[in-house]
């Protein structure tokens, strides 16, 4: 195989993790958004400041173990696991911040107090940095 060519040979493995990946993230927002009492997405569409940073923080903390995966890993197998984990983790994280840190939290996003969307928002990523940082092969 030529120089240039070469790098293209792991293309199909790119284009099935990122597929894979993509797909998850989709199964997450889905899940997520049907966790919540309030509708992220209408919310942003109305221009909820709160809302689109609890939302986006929940993304990039689902995201990040899944980053971790896919550059340690070549098994499909091992990214769709800890999918599942990071997608437990960051219901878990809404959960615990909703019943226990904020109980008014849907009152808080609904209202858009932008406080509350970047408290669960930044937790969000955090607890995603920590399963980022536990996912070591």
């Amino acid at each position: 195989m030529t120089p240039v060519l070469q790098p293209l040979a792991t293309l199909p493995s790119y284009l099935l993790f990122a597929v894979v990946m993509l797909a998850f993230l989709l199964l997450f927002i889905v899940a997520y958004t049907a966790v919540t009492p309030y509708r992220e997405l209408a919310l942003v569409r109305q221009g909820n400041t709160a809302a689109a940073i609890s939302l986006g923080g929940a993304m990039i903390g689902f995201a990040l173990p899944l980053m971790s995966v896919a550059s340690h890993t070549t098994s499909l197998i091992d990214l769709a696991v800890w999918g599942v984990i990071a997608l437990v983790s960051q219901v878990t994280v809404y959960v615990v911040v909703s019943r226990l840190l904020l109980p008014d939290l849907r009152t808080g996003i609904e209202g858009d107090r932008t406080s509350y969307g970047i408290l669960l928002g930044s937790l969000s990523i955090a607890v995603g940095l920590l399963n980022y940082g536990s996912l070591t092969y």
